[in-house]
């Protein structure tokens, strides 16, 4: 399968072999990986996402699971959204955060965030154990128009959010933050924070990845409405 660009160059996609799903226990995945990563510049990774792909660092992928169609791509139509009482609150809660827009590079506070993160969150997880070759890869390796987002108080960094810039709106690909911060929103306080900065940039939606049913870590997502979801193709209200 091959997608041709204006400029004549082509991108091919390939299917993966089975790896055991992180989403979904028992369950076995397989993706569609978007090759040459040397032409998936900023344009064409736009279109990329609004057919239902992601990225890991350079690598540019979608769930292609034989028999399970449980990832659902998700996007929020910003100007359309209102938030909730819960939500309100949060952004209250958070105002008084002091925030940076970052090009991406290697930051030893970051890292060390990041793994106190991945030590609390996802301990056991596969990126639990992360050194900042791992972390380099995941989060400072991009070919689209990436930044990080620093979220500080009192000069304390609390949140790193990795966001991607696309022609129709942000990408939320990941954010990391204080774990021992008890009764704070902060990864919530991040969404909220990138729809006004896409609102206010002049941008329709703010992509949230995949949404799965069964999966409580991604259950949040569907807190944020309007939400549209793609099926068939098609992004339709979700």
């Amino acid at each position: 399968m091959s997608q041709r660009e204006s400029h004549e160059a082509v991108v091919h996609f390939y299917a993966t072999g089975v790896y055991p799903c992180s989403y979904l226990e028992g369950r076995d995945a397989r993706s569609q990986v978007a090759i040459p990563v040397e032409l998936i510049d900023a344009a064409v990774y736009s279109r990329l996402v609004r057919l239902g792909f992601r990225r890991s660092g350079h690598y540019t992928y979608r769930p292609a699971c034989d028999a399970c169609h449980a990832c659902i791509p998700v996007r929020l139509r910003v100007a359309d959204f209102a938030p909730n009482r819960t939500q309100r609150r949060t952004l209250r809660q958070h105002a008084g955060l002091d925030i940076r827009i970052l090009p991406l590079a290697f930051r030893d506070e970051h890292f060390h965030l990041y793994r106190r993160y991945q030590a609390s969150r996802h301990a056991g997880g596969g990126m639990s154990d992360d050194g900042s070759q791992q972390y380099t890869e995941f989060i400072l390796k991009s070919r689209v128009d990436s930044v990080l987002v620093e979220f500080s108080e009192k000069g304390v960094l609390k949140m790193v959010s990795l966001v991607d810039k696309l022609d129709d709106g942000l990408s939320a690909a990941y954010t990391f933050f204080e774990p021992d911060d008890v009764g704070c929103s902060y990864g919530s306080y991040s969404i909220l924070w990138q729809r006004e900065w896409a609102l206010s940039l002049g941008l329709p939606y703010l992509y949230l990845g995949y949404w799965i049913a069964d999966c409580r870590k991604m259950e949040y997502k569907s807190r944020y409405q309007p939400l549209e979801r793609l099926f068939d193709g098609v992004w339709r209200d979700f």
